[in-house]
């Protein structure tokens, strides 16, 4: 599942390829089609990222609320025509290019979800969402958030960081990742953790997500940050599995939490 940096990336892509442009809009797969024709030929007023979760703001008022998901993913293309879709595109989106070089066009193939929303729909749904590291507010008012929500449940910080209704854009490799940088053991309750603790890991939060949406990979180790290692030294722990730890070699620990995998090592994350 893209995880928030991906999708703050997505956004990213959309404004370069259509802001204020008219955006034609269709469903070839047929399941979008009637939502479509609302928007088809509307110019796109700001494309934005909460999280996973993607909003395309129209002229006429509405927005486009996109969640990928597990399965979905985006491809696009650039040519001089527009291409035949290929498998199940739920909806395509295209506008001019820049230059001579014909259309920009992005499929999008199987999200969780894809609907359009009204201005109170859309306030509605970003309210539900957890504060969002990728935009933290300089007044601390996301991280008040963040301490509040997690310091008010019994749940374990491990799956506290997954809900997106406690943080945005968090998913299993930051997890994993932020957790192990922080000394924690991830069953620890979220009202055991005090507010310096939390403090530290938003913060941690903050600045590797940026990393991510800079580099588009998530790179967790300190020592590349600028600099991507490649796949098998980008992580601590996530996806090592009885491999040894990283700073103290005792092989790293997995577990299923609420269906996910959860990788930890047992001898430093004991906070």
């Amino acid at each position: 599942m893209p995880e928030g940096h991906t999708v703050h990336r997505s956004a990213k892509q959309f404004a370069d390829a259509f802001l204020g442009k008219p955006v034609r809009v269709d469903s070839p797969q047929g399941r979008f089609s009637a939502s479509a024709k609302l928007i088809d030929g509307q110019p796109l007023k700001r494309a934005r990222a909460v999280g996973k979760q993607l909003f395309l703001e129209f002229e006429n008022g509405y927005t486009l609320r996109i969640h990928l998901g597990i399965y979905g993913k985006w491809r696009w293309h650039t040519g001089l025509e527009l291409p035949a879709p290929i498998g199940e595109v739920r909806a395509r989106f295209w506008a001019a290019a820049k230059g001579d070089s014909g259309l920009r066009v992005a499929e999008l193939r199987g999200p969780t979800a894809c609907e359009l929303l009204s201005p109170e729909q859309v306030a509605a749904a970003k309210q539900k969402l957890g504060p969002d590291p990728i935009h933290p507010d300089p007044r601390a008012e996301e991280l008040g958030r963040f301490i509040s929500r997690i310091q008010k449940s019994k749940k374990a910080i491990g799956l506290l960081l997954m809900d997106q209704t406690v943080v945005s854009g968090i998913g299993n490799v930051y997890r994993a990742e932020l957790l192990f940088r922080a000394g924690l053991n991830p069953m620890t309750p979220g009202n055991a953790l005090t507010k310096e603790a939390l403090t530290t890991l938003w913060a941690d939060a903050v600045k590797l997500l940026a990393v991510g949406v800079r580099t588009g990979v998530m790179i967790t180790r300190d020592e590349y940050l600028r600099k991507d290692p490649g796949k098998a030294n980008r992580h601590f722990v996530y996806k090592r599995e009885g491999q040894p730890c990283r700073v103290c070699a005792t092989p790293v620990s997995i577990a299923i939490l609420a269906g996910r995998k959860l990788y930890w090592c047992a001898n430093c994350q004991t906070g």
